[in-house]
């Protein structure tokens, strides 16, 4: 039930039990971090609130009136259940602030991630963290089901419940393998790019998703022709070296293999394959803890 507008605030009760402690409004004040009049004011608004005086003023001092002990000895009983309350929702933070649980997309799992670990790690030493790698819609849903507390995606799209801020920037490249006829013009059309059957991830992953929306916005009714299917950015530079067909990965993935001429990354005119990468978290909620402290991370080293 709704408590009387009668009952004092807890910071009130425990200044009026300091000045009974202490046998003055100054010192009371004093140990509170706060002015004298300032104290005065709370105790003035105390006793209009109890409708009784509650402190007598000496020469020596502050002390109770016979209403003011008798409403400090039951307000002590409050305090401490505050002071209780108060320490048991630190070991809560404690507890939470403890492990972290990241769901990320692979791009951001396995070539952005580790550097924001290694800041975190100096800013929250004693958190143990928990990474959970998958496509775009896993992250969704892990981060919805509770099972993550913040994740990070590819995807554009927008989903239902979830709350999303962009950390990073991206670039979408076309790769080939040395021999590819693309390699040696160093350039393919964007109608080209779109007849050629690729190897692709798996439906949800965010770079093909980012990608066909890409194409379908300067082809409008175009529809994609996969060549393999494959879970693992990995597996698939290995097929594209190979020879098996092109790919579109992102810039970040296989910057090693450009730099080491394994993969060969040829020019497509007429289609923009810039993308963002985004934290997420569920709707209405806010970040807390090391969860906030990695937003804020990405966000800086973007």
């Amino acid at each position: 039930m709704p408590l009387s507008p009668r009952v004092p605030d807890l910071s009130a009760l425990d200044l009026l039990l300091s000045v009974i402690e202490l046998g003055s409004l100054g010192r009371a004040a004093e140990a509170h971090g706060i002015s004298q009049p300032s104290a005065s004011s709370r105790i003035r608004y105390l006793e209009k609130l109890v409708g009784l005086p509650v402190l007598e003023r000496t020469t020596l001092g502050s002390r109770p009136t016979p209403a003011g002990a008798l409403i400090a000895e039951w307000a002590r009983v409050v305090v401490d259940a505050a002071g209780q309350l108060d320490a048991g929702i630190d070991t809560l933070r404690a507890e939470r602030d403890s492990r972290l649980r990241v769901a990320a997309s692979q791009t951001v799992a396995e070539y952005l991630f580790p550097g924001w670990l290694m800041t975190l790690r100096a800013a929250a030493p004693d958190t143990t963290i928990a990474l959970e790698s998958g496509n775009s819609v896993e992250v969704v849903h892990a981060v919805l089901d509770g099972k993550a507390a913040i994740g990070f995606i590819e995807s554009p799209q927008n989903f239902r419940g979830i709350e999303s801020h962009i950390v990073a920037r991206d670039r979408l490249v076309v790769v080939v393998a040395p021999q590819h006829g693309w390699a040696r013009h160093g350039a393919v059309a964007l109608e080209a790019l779109a007849e050629t059957p690729l190897i692709q991830r798996e439906v949800g992953s965010g770079t093909r998703t980012w990608f066909e929306h890409a194409i379908t916005r300067s082809i409008p009714g175009w529809q994609p022709t996969v060549a393999l299917e494959l879970s693992s950015t990995t597996a698939i530079k290995t097929a594209v070296a190979s020879g098996v067909g092109p790919a579109v990965l992102s810039s970040l993935a296989v910057a090693a293999e450009i730099t080491a001429g394994t993969l060969i990354s040829p020019t497509v005119t007429g289609l923009d394959l810039a993308r963002t990468l985004r934290a997420i978290w569920p709707s209405g909620q806010r970040l807390t803890g090391p969860a906030r402290d990695l937003y804020a991370i990405a966000r800086r080293t973007q």
